[in-house]
């Protein structure tokens, strides 16, 4: 589907959430996004007395190459002896969110839709190696309230057309092709040649958009193969750049992970990490390929289930008191929300997504979703703990599209925000999370691209030797 976006077409209705569109921003969010860079060093490295202020000012203003805007998914988590943290369980290329974000100023009826735009894609057009003579596009597989809302800003901030479309990961006849590294959009008429585009696909991206092409696109597809959505790559950009960080005082908080595992092996792992773990097929997303393990009916489950693909990550499991991986650096269980009228406590993640933009790498929106089944004390033989621990909100449905259960979305407003039980220097932790692991997969993706701008293969399959995922890279 081809869709002409003309200038002035943005109708607020349609990109966002109902119970998102009405509602009033919580005090405390609208403080933190507009917080100076400096008062935030300055706060972090006050709680923080180890951490190399200039390194970390270093790090907020990275130059992002490849990985320009993306949302970590971070739990408020605590250790038996009451270290709170926030971890990261991943980054994500292309994240949604503006849907689920209270406007900051009620005068500026295009959100963080428009702070996206004008801070980091418009600034992307600039100095293009190739002068393309072509339109501008959005191009989507998922999410449509969303990508939608960028393509009628986009309209709007450069003042032109700008063509939405979608474009499926099976899809027969696609309106999108590539000719000598140029996309193209069929449209009515005729071939459009498109200059630059925004990207908002999320499913095996890299088998239809290639690696190298003259088209600018936001976000690359290196970018996803790097970690943005990779899990595999992910997990060693953080270990890496965790190896530097470590001189600075500073460091990316993950759940202890084992990558590149054979499905054989997944018991082994699971059962040194004391029966409970997490298990992900490195490069599936919105909440598809995790399998929670809590006991070992689960475990028994998850065995019989077939692959694709070849390798799996195994992860700690962060559980409750009573339940959680052990790990070599002790257990984490969840904060979870502030308990309810049933005195019931639900596990909750926090979604924090931000992009590079001339000023540094600054936070854009956030939300937070809950589990659909409050936290128990004794897991039974029936627990079905993807139901407790489970907190996306995608729904793939059977004819293959996407729904959402937004009755598990928690809103950064006044009502909702309250329950999650964080405070400012929380939502300063999560950024600076976010940035961290954002600026790692970046590092990451600019060592898999040599200085002729070529991706190193051969680099790439010793980090990530899975055939079916190496088979489906598109590079030209």
């Amino acid at each position: 589907m081809v869709e002409i976006i003309e200038p002035n077409s943005f109708e607020a209705d349609n990109h966002w959430y109902p119970k998102a569109l009405n509602a009033t921003i919580h005090p405390m969010i609208n403080f933190f996004l507009n917080l100076e860079q400096e008062r935030i060093i300055t706060r972090y490295c006050h709680l923080h007395p180890t951490v190399n202020r200039e390194k970390l000012k270093e790090i907020l203003n990275h130059k992002a190459k490849y990985f320009l805007w993306g949302g970590a998914d971070l739990l408020n988590v605590t250790s038996a002896g009451g270290k709170r943290q926030m971890v990261v369980i991943e980054n994500n290329s292309c994240p949604s969110g503006q849907k689920s974000m209270p406007l900051i100023d009620d005068n500026k009826e295009q959100g963080s839709y428009r702070l996206m735009v004008e801070r980091t894609f418009k600034p992307y057009l600039k100095n293009l190696r190739h002068k393309i003579n072509g339109g501008l596009a959005v191009i989507y597989d998922k999410n449509p309230m969303e990508a939608s809302g960028y393509a009628e800003v986009i309209a709007d901030v450069m003042n032109e057309p700008v063509y939405y479309v979608s474009y499926y990961k099976d899809e027969e006849n696609p309106s999108v092709y590539f000719q000598d590294g140029i996309m193209y959009v069929k449209s009515e008429s005729g071939d459009i040649p498109i200059r630059a585009a925004f990207r908002y696909l999320t499913q095996k991206p890299w088998n239809r958009l290639p690696l190298h092409s003259k088209t600018r696109i936001l976000n690359p597809i290196i970018a996803c193969l790097a970690g943005g959505r990779n899990k595999m790559v992910a997990a060693k950009a953080y270990d890496i750049f965790n190896t530097e960080l470590q001189a600075h005082g500073l460091k990316i908080n993950t759940p202890e992970t084992i990558w590149d595992v054979s499905k054989n092996e997944v018991p082994l792992w699971v059962a040194k990490m004391g029966g409970h773990a997490v298990i992900k097929v490195p490069y599936s997303n919105a909440g598809q390929g995790v399998y929670t393990i809590v006991t070992q009916e689960e475990l028994d489950r998850f065995m019989e289930l077939d692959f694709e693909y070849d390798l799996f990550i195994v992860q700690s499991l962060i559980g409750n008191s009573n339940w959680s991986s052990i790990t070599s650096s002790g257990k984490l269980y969840h904060v979870g929300t502030i308990p309810n009228q049933k005195n019931q406590t639900f596990v909750a993640d926090i979604r924090m997504m931000v992009s590079a933009t001339p000023n540094g790498i600054q936070p854009l929106c956030s939300y937070a979703r809950r589990a659909a089944k409050p936290l128990v004390d004794e897991i039974r033989d029936s627990t079905d703990s993807w139901e407790m621990l489970g907190t996306n909100l995608s729904i793939k449905n059977t004819d293959g599209s996407w729904g959402s259960d937004t009755n598990r979305l928690v809103l950064m407003d006044r009502r909702d925000f309250n329950r999650l039980g964080i405070g400012l220097d929380d939502l300063i932790e999560a950024y600076i999370q976010t940035v961290l692991s954002m600026v790692a997969i970046d590092k990451m993706a600019q060592a898999l691209v040599n200085k002729q701008g070529k991706f190193r293969a051969r680099l790439f399959k010793s980090l990530n030797d899975d055939p079916t995922l190496i088979n489906e890279i598109k590079v030209n």
